[in-house]
């Protein structure tokens, strides 16, 4: 399954751990919900990098006491029609501060990518080749952005205002 990060196609570094499978003791893992918050204390302190698949029925408190732990969370989307995933983005990002890797999985479209994006999504698992390639490619189509949202972005009325605020500074 190709990964789009940050608007490239890459090798997903993380190993996405079955349940009741023991996990390796080194290396990048994602594992899933339940089996993380079985032992949290546990999967954290293996050496390596830990990622928490976290379904979008579940109550995002339970993972919050653990988010400066983790290099990423993967939200699922399980349909295209069932879009709590994109407000668990936003609440991570914008309330809980999260700043690792945010990662769509499940049934991630391309017509939906920029949305994603917005919402503070930052990596991308598609299920075809060439929707890795419209994913990178949608990327560098847009610049301005007139809402604010999850990804930090400046927003079209923002870059204005430091525009004026530097050119009456220049004068």
């Amino acid at each position: 399954m190709p990964l789009v990060k940050q608007g490239r196609i890459t090798t997903d570094p993380f190993v996405h751990a079955v349940d009741g499978a023991e996990l390796p003791d080194d290396g990048a893992i994602l594992v899933p919900a339940a089996r993380f918050l079985e032992d949290p204390e546990a999967v954290l302190k293996r050496a390596g990098k830990v990622g928490v698949i976290w379904p979008n029925n579940r109550d995002l408190d339970d993972l919050v006491p653990y988010l400066d732990r983790l290099a990423a969370v993967a939200l699922v989307f399980p349909s295209f029609r069932d879009g709590r995933a994109y407000s668990q983005a936003r609440l991570l990002r914008e309330r809980h501060g999260y700043d690792g890797e945010m990662r769509a999985t499940g049934q991630v479209l391309r017509d939906q990518f920029v949305f994603m994006s917005r919402a503070g999504f930052d990596a991308f698992e598609v299920k075809k080749d060439a929707d890795a390639d419209a994913f990178a490619a949608t990327v560098k189509r847009y610049s301005v952005f007139y809402q604010p949202t999850g990804d930090g972005r400046v927003t079209a009325f923002n870059r204005r205002m430091q525009l004026r605020h530097s050119e009456s500074a220049g004068q």
